[in-house]
C-alpha cells in the first residue's frame, strides 16, 4: 500500500471512529456553555465528555483533550470563557483511551504545550492506543508525543497551582485522578477528578484456563484505586465524564443554588463507595465463573 493510500485509510479510519463516538453517546459531542467552578478551575469540555482549564499568571493548564473532534468545541469554550487557547501550557489527561486523549495531537500541534502523561499510559498515548489491553491491535487515535512521564504522586506546577497525579489504575494501566487546592470565596478547597473507575465489559479481572485476565494484576490495580480515591480529602467532586459527579443535574440547580452546587463531599464519598461495590461484585462474578467452568 503507498504512503498516500496509507494516510487516506488513517484518515478514514478515525474519522469513522469518532462518528461511531457520536452516534453511540450524543452527549460526548454535544456542546455545553462553559463555566467557571471555583477559583481558578473552569469546565471547557461537552455534556459529558469532561475538560477543565486551570489559569494561571505563567498560563493556563489543560486537563483532557477529548475525541478527535473535539479540539474545537475546547478551543470555542477557552475563548468563550474569555481567555486565549494558545495560553495553554500544560496538556494532561485522566486516562489514555480516545474519547480522553484524542484530540491531543491536534491540541499539542495549535498550543504547542507540554504533555504529561502517567507512566504506564505513555506508550499507548504515543503508539496511537495500539497497546491498550482491551482495544488495541490497530490505531485508535493520532499518537503523540509525550514531553514528561509521570509516577504517582508527582507534582505539576505552572504559576501559583499545583496539581497532584494520583495513579488510580485499572480502567487502563495509568489511569490518573487529579487533586489540586484552590481559594475560594476566602475559603480553601480540595478538589478530586477523578480519571476513571469504571470496570467495562471486556475486561477480564481473572485468570481462567482458557484466557489471561486482561492485564496481569488488574483485579489489584482496582482495589488499590478504591483505597487511594477513599482516602482523598474531597470539597469539589469531579471526574473525567460530567456522569460520574451529575454535573447536568448540578447545572440545572445552579441558577437557585450558586456555586455552592459544586461542593459535594458526601455525592464524592458514595459515588466512590458505590463504583468499589460494583467492582468487587463484578470481580466475585468473575472468580465464582472462573472455578465452576470446567
Amino acid at each position: 500500500m503507498s504512503l498516500c493510500r496509507k494516510l487516506l485509510f488513517l484518515v478514514v479510519a478515525l474519522f469513522s471512529l469518532g462518528s461511531l463516538h457520536a452516534q453511540a453517546h450524543p452527549d460526548w459531542t454535544t456542546p455545553v456553555a462553559p463555566f467557571r467552578i471555583a477559583g481558578n478551575l473552569y469546565y471547557v469540555g461537552s455534556r459529558d465528555l469532561a475538560a477543565y482549564l486551570v489559569v494561571t499568571p505563567a498560563g493556563d493548564i489543560l486537563i483532557n483533550s477529548n475525541l478527535g473532534s473535539s479540539p474545537p468545541l475546547i478551543r470555542r469554550s477557552v475563548e468563550q470563557l474569555g481567555f486565549h487557547f494558545s495560553d495553554i501550557k500544560i496538556l494532561l489527561i485522566s486516562h489514555a483511551h480516545s474519547d480522553h486523549a484524542g484530540g491531543s495531537a491536534a491540541i499539542l500541534k495549535q498550543t504547542g504545550a507540554k504533555y504529561m502523561v502517567m507512566d504506564a499510559d505513555v506508550p499507548l498515548i504515543e503508539d496511537g492506543g495500539r497497546s491498550d489491553f482491551a482495544y488495541g491491535g490497530h490505531q485508535l487515535m493520532q499518537p503523540a508525543h509525550v514531553d514528561r512521564v509521570l509516577h504517582d504522586g508527582d507534582e505539576v506546577q505552572l504559576g501559583d497551582s499545583v496539581l497532584v497525579a494520583h495513579k488510580t489504575a485499572g480502567h487502563t494501566r495509568g489511569t490518573t485522578t487529579w487533586t489540586m487546592r484552590l481559594q475560594d470565596g476566602g475559603k480553601t478547597r480540595d478538589v478530586v477528578i477523578v480519571g476513571g473507575w469504571s470496570v467495562l465489559s471486556e475486561y477480564r479481572l481473572v485468570a481462567t484456563a482458557k484466557q489471561p485476565a486482561s492485564y496481569p494484576g488488574i483485579a489489584r490495580d482496582y482495589a488499590h484505586t478504591f483505597d487511594v480515591l477513599r482516602s482523598l480529602p474531597c470539597d469539589i467532586f469531579l471526574g473525567a465524564h460530567g456522569l460520574y459527579f451529575g454535573m447536568l443535574d448540578k447545572l440545572a440547580l445552579l441558577p437557585k443554588q450558586g456555586p455552592a452546587v459544586w461542593i459535594d463531599p458526601a455525592g464524592y464519598k458514595s459515588s466512590v463507595l458505590e463504583e468499589q461495590k460494583d467492582f468487587e461484585d463484578r470481580l466475585a462474578e468473575q472468580q465464582h465463573k472462573s472455578t465452576s467452568t470446567p
